[in-house]
């Protein structure tokens, strides 16, 4: 009794550390899993914290742009205020003088006021505005126009010694107005005789707007043309001058480029690491219509005679209403301000705008740059439509030289290979003309990525060993069973159960791999089916965008082909009144 008291007790304490074993067993296995889980999730965690981190960057950078775009533009709208107000309270006075000049041309044609009111007005004017070459060229026109031949001489001296070059050009175009042709002529040969061709002031387009529209009549001495022909022959003996005719037709000609749209390339757009460069070179392309359009509109324009006068008016108008040299930087300024206003608070887009465009607020250029802004900023240069065809008939050799070194770069800029970045594949096609290898490369990635995914997910070797102890155990346990004792059939049938729960055990995680690697098959196959149709999409997209390019590129022969037709005697002869060509418009600025 005391025997088997012994042997229960023993077999109890047997029975008791094999379970320990087994719990053990089954707490280490579960910590190796709960380990892999870990690392696994800590993997997956730290790319979500990666990609939501580079999320958030991209979020807050668009917010802190946005945020600096409206404070840009809210600066500007309140600059612009003060600057309005500033120009109000040092030059508002100078308005006075300008409509007072537009107010007595009209007084004078309708003849409702007398002459002496005008001599008044004209008279209390210059005192108010000392050293403002406007206000004496009113009194000598007051004077002109009251036969006061003396006061008006008086004044004309003093309007000559405040500005030479603006007064010459006021009464050219006055004594025009009143059809003294000769004298028109004269007065412009005076102002043209004072300027240098490298520095001409800005009001020499005023000239060049009377002699274009006919205003001036026929230049039978050769007074103007002439002079273009000297400043011309200098000019284009300096050095570098065609380099800097081509650079400063290729910066006028990239003004008219337009931001392009996105919408009809939604794929290339999202999933092309090239589409920047294809937006560019679009844009590029899409500037030949552009420029074609906007020269057409000018020459389709007609001047009809009977709209001389009105030509006259507009032209002496923008002399006696523009803003003068004092006025410049605040004008600019003023310019910058609104133009960073117009593109909702983008610095550095209104900065480039400005740079084009500031050269048409310079109050010294040299002629060949007046043709340049004449022709590309007649808003800025308020040149009329017969002055954009003048000027754009002289320099149509430049500009075309300009124009193919515009396509040539735009086009040196077109990828050979265009980027495809679908998730973590990247390829480059050309045409995708290989689509089927890119497919294929696609699905061979797609399968080394499940592949990798599988091989992690699969059973511990702890899970083997549990396994391979659990057989051994539950084999011991049968033999025991059979060949055993009664107290060794006893530990015999504890033996066979630990090994079944082991083996239970390890089944059990082997139908959990099972199913999880169910879910990353089901995972990849849907990758690649979306990727495929999304690289389908975005291949179709390459070749529509390759034939549309290739179609709106095209069309930059037909602004060189425009251009080469503009013959520019053909604006010469009605402009000279006679049949006599003129050397200068004949060479056509060469």
């Amino acid at each position: 009794m005391a025997d088997y008291a012994i042997s229960y007790a023993n077999l109890t304490i047997i029975e008791r550390n094999l379970g320990s074993i087994n719990s053990s067993i089954e707490l280490l296995d579960m910590h190796l899993e709960a380990v892999g889980s870990d690392v696994a999730r800590i993997d997956d965690n730290v790319k979500t914290v990666c990609h939501e981190l580079h999320k958030l960057a991209e979020d807050f950078y668009e917010f802190a742009q946005l945020q600096i775009r409206a404070n840009a533009k809210s600066n500007s709208q309140q600059r612009l205020i003060q600057l309005h107000q500033e120009m109000e309270k040092r030059f508002g006075h100078y308005d006075a003088v300008r409509r007072m000049a537009t107010g007595i041309l009209q007084a004078d044609d309708l003849g409702i006021v007398r002459r002496d009111t005008i001599t008044t007005a004209t008279e209390e004017l210059m005192l108010s505005t000392p050293n403002y070459w406007l206000a004496p060229c009113l009194v000598t026109l007051a004077a002109w126009i009251d036969d006061q031949p003396d006061l008006a001489e008086k004044a004309l001296r003093e309007a000559i010694k405040r500005d030479d070059e603006k007064t010459s050009l006021f009464f050219a175009l006055i004594c025009r107005r009143a059809n003294r042709k000769p004298s028109s002529l004269k007065w412009a040969q005076r102002y043209l005789a004072n300027q240098d061709e490298e520095n001409l002031s800005r009001e020499t387009i005023i000239v060049l707007d009377a002699f274009a529209c006919g205003l001036l009549g026929a230049d039978t001495e050769g007074l103007i043309t002439r002079q273009l022909n000297e400043w011309l022959s200098r000019l284009t003996e300096k050095p570098g001058f065609t380099e800097q005719q081509t650079s400063q037709w290729i910066d006028a000609i990239n003004l008219k480029r337009k931001p392009y749209r996105t919408e009809d390339y939604p794929n290339l757009s999202k999933y092309s690491r090239t589409w920047s460069d294809l937006e560019s070179i679009m844009e590029g392309a899409l500037l030949h219509a552009e420029i074609l359009n906007y020269f057409t509109a000018i020459f389709n324009q007609e001047m009809p005679i009977d709209s001389i006068k009105a030509q006259l008016d507009e032209i002496l108008n923008s002399l006696v209403s523009d803003f003068d040299e004092e006025e410049l930087p605040l004008r600019k300024e003023e310019k910058y301000h609104r133009l960073v206003v117009d593109f909702e608070g983008n610095v550095s887009r209104a900065q480039q705008h400005m740079q084009i465009e500031e050269t048409a607020f310079e109050d010294k250029k040299d002629f060949t740059q007046l043709l340049t802004d004449a022709a590309m900023k007649p808003d800025i240069s308020h040149a009329s439509v017969s002055t954009q065809k003048f000027a754009i008939a002289l320099s149509k050799d430049w500009i075309s030289t300009a124009y193919n070194d515009v396509v040539a770069q735009n086009r040196a800029r077109i990828p050979y290979e265009i980027e495809i970045n679908v998730d973590s594949f990247d390829d480059k096609t050309t045409d995708g003309q290989d689509e089927k290898e890119i497919l294929r490369r696609f699905g061979k990635k797609n399968d080394a990525e499940r592949e990798q995914a599988l091989s992690m997910v699969k059973l511990s070797g702890s899970a083997y060993a549990a396994l391979v102890i659990g057989l051994l155990i539950g084999l011991f346990g049968l033999v025991l069973i059979i060949f055993g004792t009664s107290t060794g059939k006893f530990l015999g049938i504890a033996l066979t159960l630990v090994g079944l729960i082991l083996s239970l055990n390890f089944f059990s995680k082997r139908k959990k791999v099972s199913q999880r690697r169910k879910e990353i098959t089901a995972k990849y196959d849907q990758k690649r089916k979306s990727g495929i149709q999304i690289i389908r999409a975005l291949i179709a997209e390459i070749v529509d965008f390759r034939a549309e390019f290739a179609e709106k590129d095209a069309e930059s022969q037909k602004v060189l082909d425009f251009l080469e037709r503009i013959r520019p005697e053909q604006y010469v002869r009605k402009l000279s009144e006679s049949n006599r060509k003129i050397k200068v418009l004949e060479q056509g600025g060469n």
